[in-house]
């Protein structure tokens, strides 16, 4: 293979790729570990849109061009695999779902489940995402009249772990949402403590800390696993994504996915489906608070389209700035802030070798960044995702659901649902950061701000005028 892209001739020789020396033995390890995205970004900026660097004993390249990240994900994804210890740690939470499979399984998996996220079908989950989400609000009425500070960061983790729970098991989960949100809590935070420590062992050691692993992946599994045997002992279609990966069919053979696939693919969905979702939102808050003329135009819409009553399915067009702000705090803070893949054989990328056996990293973060795609990058500018606007730019200069065949296929689930949030917590709150907190983006499985994001939450009342159009504050 050896494709050139971004504008190489076909006749020059594939060149070595510059980028930083890094240490005689580690490489770069330790500029990773002391600023992965100082890290990332200083070596895109020194040096260009393919730099190589080497990662212990592995050499890798960071590929920044949208050109160059379109052939790693969409025009030749075959060459470029999940044999990536980052996919072999959520593989221990996830099983071999869509997240982690490859080659013929996963193409398979991903025919099983796509009927499940038709637009249909997500938008039929809309009205339990609003009304979740209001239920959050009324449990915030007591901090707010205390003036106590919620932690965002894990608001947001129990709102969408509970709206992704009702939406793969509907009123099936019930008392089992608690246990199954602390068991997820535990492997989450160990996956993320490991992956930060580049700690590959599996959690076999007779130690506390790999007990509680193997306590809660089991507690995780064994509930998921008894939810899927009671649903099929009583053969109902309760519409949920359960059932809907229940009765799928593969149209080639006629096969529905056995019990340990519907486990793996419940269990990808708790760990995809609500981690990245929270930590967008998040920062959505964050960012709002550092902005208020943003935020002033969002309640404005907010006010004129839903005059104070919950947002449905069928307003979500109508929402076209609200949609913005969420595109635009996740072009800042992608939650997936890299994809690695390794490399199959050998191929040419910009005019440089990526040989066989070495990693590629695509950083939305860095990418979203690019100067010539985005101006003033730095900047939260929600107008960036106009209609017009994103039809001027690159395909890939913009991908927080990767991209390709391996897109996210919850993208549509994900997007609905956090237009929703915002829309309905806007228009009754006002999050504020505690004065002195540190705004910091900490670069763990996902992007999320560091040290929580404490924040008070301010009472708003939608403007009067709200179904004329006009919008005033209260």
């Amino acid at each position: 293979m050896t494709t050139t892209v971004m504008g190489t001739p076909d006749t020059a020789a594939p060149r070595i790729a510059p980028g930083p020396r890094g240490h005689l033995l580690l490489g770069v390890i330790p500029q990773v570990r002391r600023d992965t995205l100082g890290f990332l970004l200083g070596a895109a900026r020194q040096h260009g849109d393919v730099v190589r660097y080497r990662f212990g004993p592995v050499t890798g390249h960071l590929i920044v061009h949208p050109d160059g990240v379109r052939h790693v994900l969409q025009e030749h994804v075959g060459n470029y695999t999940k044999d990536h210890f980052s996919y072999r740690l959520v593989s221990r939470i996830a099983g071999n779902g869509l997240l982690t499979s490859q080659g013929s399984f996963w193409l398979r998996q991903r025919r099983l489940a796509q009927p499940a996220f038709h637009r249909q079908r997500i938008s039929a989950m809309a009205q339990g995402m609003a009304r979740t989400t209001a239920a959050m609000l009324e449990r915030w009425e007591a901090p707010a009249a205390r003036g106590a500070p919620v932690v965002m960061v894990e608001e947001m983790m129990r709102l969408t772990l509970t709206i992704v729970g009702e939406a793969l098991f509907g009123a099936a989960l019930g008392d089992k949402a608690e246990v199954v949100g602390r068991a997820f809590n535990v492997l989450s935070e160990q996956t993320t403590q490991r992956f930060r420590g580049l700690h590959l062992l599996p959690p076999v050691l007779p130690t506390r800390y790999d007990r509680e692993y193997r306590e809660a992946s089991r507690t995780l599994r064994g509930t998921v696993m008894e939810l899927i045997t009671e649903r099929r002992r009583s053969g109902a279609d309760s519409g949920d994504l359960l059932s809907m990966f229940m009765l799928a069919r593969d149209e080639e053979t006629g096969e529905a996915m056995t019990d340990e696939q519907l486990r793996d693919e419940v269990l990808t969905m708790l760990v995809a489906g609500h981690e990245t979702t929270a930590t967008a939102m998040s920062w959505v808050w964050a960012l709002l608070d550092q902005h208020p003329e943003v935020e002033a135009k969002l309640h404005g819409e907010l006010d004129a389209v839903l005059g104070g009553r919950l947002p449905t399915a069928e307003d979500v067009p109508r929402l076209g700035y609200t949609r913005m702000v969420v595109e635009e705090a996740m072009r800042l803070y992608p939650p997936a802030y890299v994809y690695s893949r390794a490399v199959k054989e050998d191929d040419v990328i910009g005019g440089f070798r990526i040989p066989k056996g070495s990693w590629v990293d695509v950083s939305p973060y860095v990418t979203h960044r690019h100067p010539d795609f985005w101006e003033r990058p730095e900047e939260f500018v929600p107008e960036r995702f106009s209609p017009e606007a994103s039809a001027k730019r690159p395909r890939y200069a913009y991908f927080p659901f990767s991209g390709g065949p391996r897109q996210c296929i919850g993208n549509g689930f994900a997007m609905m649902e956090a237009q929703l949030i915002l829309a309905t917590v806007a228009q009754r709150f006002r999050p504020r950061r505690l004065p002195g907190h540190v705004l910091a983006p900490e670069p763990l499985i996902t992007l999320r701000p560091k040290g929580g994001l404490p924040m008070h939450l301010e009472r708003r009342t939608p403007g009067r005028n709200a179904h004329s159009g006009v919008a005033t504050e209260g």
